[in-house]
């Protein structure tokens, strides 16, 4: 692989890594604190509404494409040895902690609030959002400080080159 399409695919995938970690970010800052300020029923609808409109193209491409770019980046940067290779390789495995709390955690309990039903049929939002919230937030920190670890890695690797 040459240098610049090498950088290219190491910038390209420091963007898609940093808009995931600000995205993670933002709950844990904001979205989630402002929510813990509401009742049940704004917090329910609003995070069963949240995570159906969050499966779209440009959410997809971020969270999907970061990791697939450092994945491609570490190809690249293979037999080059140095410091941007045990960079990359970091990012990666933080890359892969988030996948792994992201699918094992956080969307289980979309899946599960979702299944709970319309927010206007739930006889116990309380319950609800007992079991909901608190695990959430939790498993958001993880993939939040995880994200954001994979972005500084990334950009050791630029800052390597």
């Amino acid at each position: 692989m040459s240098e610049p399409i090498r950088l290219a695919v190491l910038a390209g995938a420091t963007l898609t890594t940093g808009l995931v970690a600000g995205l993670f970010f933002a709950y844990a800052c904001s979205v989630m604190p402002g929510l813990a300020a509401t009742d049940g029923r704004t917090l329910v609808g609003t995070m069963q509404s949240i995570n159906r409109k969050i499966i779209n193209g440009w959410f997809l491409s971020a969270f999907l494409g970061g990791p697939l770019l450092v994945a491609v980046a570490v190809v690249g940067y293979l037999g080059t040895g140095g410091a941007v290779l045990g960079w990359l390789v970091a990012a990666l495995v933080s890359h892969l902690v988030t996948l792994g709390v992201t699918g094992r955690c956080n969307v289980p309990l979309n899946n599960r609030l979702e299944a709970a039903g319309p927010v206007d049929g739930i006889d116990d939002l309380a319950g609800v959002r007992r079991w909901f919230e608190g695990p959430w937030v939790r498993w958001n920190l993880v993939r939040t400080v995880s994200s954001a670890a994979a972005f500084a890695c990334l950009i050791g690797a630029l800052l390597a080159r």
